[in-house]
C-alpha cells in the first residue's frame, strides 16, 4: 500500500479502478476486496486516522452460516436466519437483499480467512436481540475479530483511531469483556490470574515504547487487521485528511469521475470501475439531523467525527435517494457523559456491563420506571425517546456498584475515585433513597415506591411490569454468578444509593442510500445509477433500523463492500482498462 502524504503526491490526470471514500470499517474492507480482485484502488479519508467509527466497537460482526459459527452451533442454518430476519424486520427491507447477506456472508469470511490476516473466533454464546423470536438463535452468527499485536504495523500502527479512552484500563491497554472477567476474578482463579498477569506484563512493557497498548481487541483489532492487510497489497493508495468534493458523469450517465479535496489542493480522479460511498453515514451533519434526529443532541453521539455526511449531497446530486420505510433513521444506546481533563466530553455507552444487572433499576424524571433494562441497547435508547424520559436516571446500590461499576466507574473503584466522580457530578449519591430523589430533584415518594416495588419482584425472580430477565438475549446481559432466581434481578437494599444521568446517544446510521444486491446506489425510479455503490452506514441498514443482533452494522458492511468491489471490478474489466 502507497500513502499519500499530501494530495498533491496524486498526478492531475489520475486514474483508478475503484475510489473508495471513507476509511472506516466498510471502507477498508471495499478496499481490501477491491484490492483482492486486482484492482487499482485509491482509498480516501476525510479525517487523521482509519477506523471510523468501527475502531471503537465491540468489532462483532453478524455473519449466519459460517464454518467458524458451525463450530459452536452446527444445527444453524441460513433457513432459520431468514426466518429470524423476517420475524423481525418483516417488509421493512427488500427480503431479496437480506438473502444477499446470508448467501454471500461466508464466502466473505472463508475469503478474508484465506487470503488476508482479517480472521474471526465466534462468541461461545452471544444471542440475537430478539431472542423470542422464531429463527433467532443464542450463537453462530457473531462473530469477534481475534485480537491482533498492534506491533506488526509498524509506522502504520499510529494511523489507527485510537479506542474510547473510558473502554480501557491504565492508560490505554484494552480489554474485552473476557479479559475483565479475567481480572475480576484474579484472585478467585488462578486460569485468571495468569491471564491478568500476562496481559498486564504485555501492556506495562508496551508503555515502554509505544503511548497506549499494542495488544489490540475488539474494533480496534478488526480495523487493525484490515489496515495490515491492505498494507501487503501494491495496488492501494491512502489518502488521509481527503475528502470527497464532488462526483463526475460520463455521457452515459454513469459515474466515471471524481473530485478530491484536501485544504486548497483539489484533484480529479477518472474511475473506471467505480465509486464506493463508505463514509460513515449522516449522522454528523446537522441538518439531516436535524430532520432525522430531532431532539437528540449531537453531544449525546459517541461515533467518530468522519460521519459528516458530506458525501450524500453528492451522491443525491447524481440521482442517489435514501432507503425509506426503517423503524428508525439510526441505532441508538444509552450514553452518560462526563467532561475529561483536556476539556473535550467523554460520551460512554451503556452496552452490556451494567443497566441489566442485579441491584440496577432505570427511572425517568418523575422517579418511574419505564423500560425493560435488560432489552437491547437499540430499543432503550428508542423508549428514552418514546417515553421522553431524557435524562433518565440508571439507580444503583453500594452493592451493585462495588460488584459491577457502572458507566465509566469501574468494579471496585475506591472512596477517592467515587470522590471523584461525585465532585464532577457525573456520579449522584444519597445515603438514602429520599437523598438520592432530592439530589435528582425527583419525587422522593415516587422514588421509593419504585424501588419497594421493584425489590419485592425482585426477590421473587420475575418482573411483571417490563418482563426483565426472561430472554435469553437479556438473561446473557445479566449475572451468572447471581444467586437468585433471576439473573437480571435484584433488590437495591444496601444504601448509599447512586444514580448517573443517562441520554439517547445514536450509535450509527440506518438510514442510508438504498441499494440493490450488488450495493449499487439506486435512483427515484428504483434503477442502480452505473459505477456508484453505498456500504456500511452510507448504505440503507439490511435491518431495516431493526436492531436484531450483535455486528449487524459491521458484518453486512463487510460483506456489501465485496459485493461493491466484484461488481466494480467487472465493470473495471469491461472498460478495457490498459
Amino acid at each position: 500500500m502507497k500513502r499519500l502524504d499530501t494530495l498533491q503526491a496524486l498526478p492531475q490526470d489520475a486514474a483508478c479502478d475503484l475510489l473508495v471514500v471513507g476509511a472506516g470499517g466498510a471502507g477498508l474492507a471495499a478496499a481490501l476486496f477491491g484490492a483482492l480482485q486486482g484492482l487499482d484502488v485509491l482509498l480516501v479519508e476525510a479525517t487523521e486516522y482509519v477506523g471510523g467509527t468501527t475502531a471503537l466497537s465491540a468489532g462483532t460482526s453478524w455473519i449466519p452460516g459460517t464454518r467458524l459459527g458451525a463450530q459452536v452451533n452446527p444445527q444453524d442454518t441460513a433457513a432459520e436466519a431468514a426466518r429470524y430476519l423476517t420475524n423481525a424486520i418483516g417488509e421493512r427491507t427488500p427480503a431479496a437483499l437480506r438473502q444477499v447477506l446470508l448467501d454471500q456472508g461466508p464466502a466473505t469470511v472463508d475469503e478474508l480467512a484465506a487470503r488476508t490476516e482479517v480472521k474471526f473466533r465466534p462468541y461461545p454464546k452471544h444471542p440475537d436481540y430478539i431472542s423470542d423470536l422464531g429463527g433467532s438463535a443464542i450463537n453462530g452468527r457473531a462473530l469477534e475479530p481475534q485480537p491482533f499485536d498492534g506491533r506488526r504495523l509498524g509506522e502504520l500502527f499510529g494511523l489507527l483511531r485510537p479506542p474510547i479512552p473510558e473502554f480501557t484500563v491504565l492508560g490505554g491497554m484494552m480489554v474485552d469483556r473476557t479479559d475483565i472477567n479475567h481480572l475480576l476474578g484474579m484472585t478467585r482463579s488462578l486460569a485468571s490470574l495468569r491471564h491478568s498477569a500476562s496481559i498486564l506484563a504485555r501492556h506495562g512493557r508496551d508503555r515502554l515504547k509505544h503511548p497506549r497498548g499494542t495488544r489490540l481487541v475488539m474494533g480496534n483489532a478488526h480495523v487493525a487487521r484490515l489496515l495490515y492487510s491492505l498494507s501487503r497489497q501494491d495496488t492501494v493508495a491512502l489518502a488521509l485528511r481527503t475528502r470527497l468534493a464532488a462526483l463526475q458523469r460520463g455521457a452515459d450517465g454513469s459515474v466515471d469521475g471524481a473530485a478530491l479535496a484536501q485544504g486548497d489542493v483539489r484533484r480529479s480522479v477518472r474511475v473506471r470501475g467505480g465509486v464506493v460511498l463508505a463514509s460513515g453515514g449522516f449522522n454528523r451533519h446537522p441538518e439531516r439531523r436535524r430532520a432525522l434526529l430531532p431532539g437528540a443532541d449531537i453531544a449525546w453521539c459517541p461515533g467518530a467525527p468522519g460521519h459528516t455526511g458530506e458525501a450524500h449531497a453528492m451522491a443525491e446530486a447524481v440521482g442517489g435517494r435514501y432507503g425509506e420505510g426503517g423503524l428508525s433513521p439510526a441505532f441508538w444506546a444509552p450514553v452518560s457523559l462526563r467532561r475529561r481533563a483536556d476539556g473535550s466530553t467523554a460520551v460512554f455507552p451503556h452496552f452490556v456491563m451494567d443497566r441489566a444487572k442485579p441491584g440496577m433499576l432505570t427511572v425517568n424524571q418523575a422517579g418511574e420506571r419505564f423500560v425493560n433494562e435488560s432489552t437491547s441497547y437499540h430499543l432503550f435508547g428508542m423508549a428514552m425517546q418514546q417515553a421522553g424520559a431524557v435524562p433518565a436516571y440508571l439507580v444503583c446500590d453500594a452493592a451493585a456498584l462495588r460488584r459491577y461499576g457502572m458507566g465509566m466507574i469501574r468494579p471496585g473503584a475506591s472512596a477517592k475515585l467515587l470522590g471523584s466522580f461525585l465532585a464532577d457530578g457525573y456520579l449522584a449519591k444519597g445515603d438514602t433513597l429520599a437523598d438520592l430523589a432530592r439530589a435528582l430533584r425527583i419525587d422522593p415518594a415516587r422514588l421509593q415506591a419504585t424501588v419497594e416495588r421493584f425489590n419485592g419482584h425482585a426477590r421473587a425472580g420475575s418482573d411483571p411490569d417490563f418482563h426483565r430477565g426472561e430472554t435469553a438475549y437479556s438473561r446473557n446481559i445479566g449475572d451468572a454468578g447471581w444467586p437468585g432466581p433471576n439473573p437480571c434481578l435484584g433488590p437495591l437494599e444496601q444504601g448509599p444509593f447512586y444514580a448517573v444521568r443517562l441520554y439517547p446517544g445514536d450509535i450509527g446510521a440506518a438510514q442510508g442510500f438504498a441499494t440493490d444486491g450488488d450495493a449499487r446506489v439506486l435512483d427515484a425510479a428504483g434503477a442502480p445509477i452505473p459505477g456508484l455503490y453505498a456500504a456500511g452506514n452510507d448504505m440503507h441498514s439490511v435491518m431495516g433500523g431493526v436492531y436484531t443482533a450483535p455486528g449487524i452494522t459491521i458484518g453486512p458492511g463487510m460483506v456489501f463492500a465485496r459485493q461493491a468491489a466484484r461488481h466494480a471490478a467487472a465493470r473495471a474489466a469491461a472498460s478495457g482498462k490498459p
